[in-house]
């Protein structure tokens, strides 16, 4: 295991796939009272934005609109929407603990900012990410099915 793994995808404070493991649909898309977003819309919020940082750089996250940032809908359409944004989570994570073996690329210019590199871009990422994680970790500590 490498330090980009830890932050991205297995440290930190749990596994991703243990994050999002033994949910229902009832589950990831309730909204206890007074809480914004359900765990859909968070895991959908911080899988798009690895998707588009990875894709275009952090740059093209300024083009796109404040409103659009989480689903209009709380809960996924059916089991294979909700299973179809875990892989793209997890396979845009794994992407990113790939790309960050090579220093190359990690001391490389990120596109839209000249004075940023790829490793700056990696460690927004891999902040950004663990916030909203840990939103899904608390929401389901309020409904009780976070393991013990």
């Amino acid at each position: 295991m490498n330090d980009w793994d830890d932050l991205l995808l297995t440290g930190g404070f749990a596994p991703r796939e243990v994050i999002l493991a033994g949910l229902t649909l009832n589950q990831v898309g309730a909204r206890p009272d007074g809480v914004p977003h359900s765990i859909y819309q968070e895991l959908w919020h911080a899988a798009m934005v690895l998707k588009i940082s990875l894709d275009e750089g952090r740059s093209a996250l300024e083009r796109w609109p404040y409103a659009q940032h989480f689903p209009e809908s709380a809960a996924p359409a059916d089991q294979q929407d909700w299973d179809d944004l875990v892989s793209m989570f997890l396979t845009y994570s794994r992407q990113a603990v790939t790309r960050a073996k090579d220093e190359r690329w990690l001391s490389s210019p990120e596109p839209g900012y000249p004075h940023s590199t790829w490793r700056d871009g990696l460690e927004f990422l891999a902040v950004h990410t663990a916030y909203h994680l840990g939103k899904v970790v608390c929401l389901r500590q309020i409904m009780k099915n976070w393991p013990q």
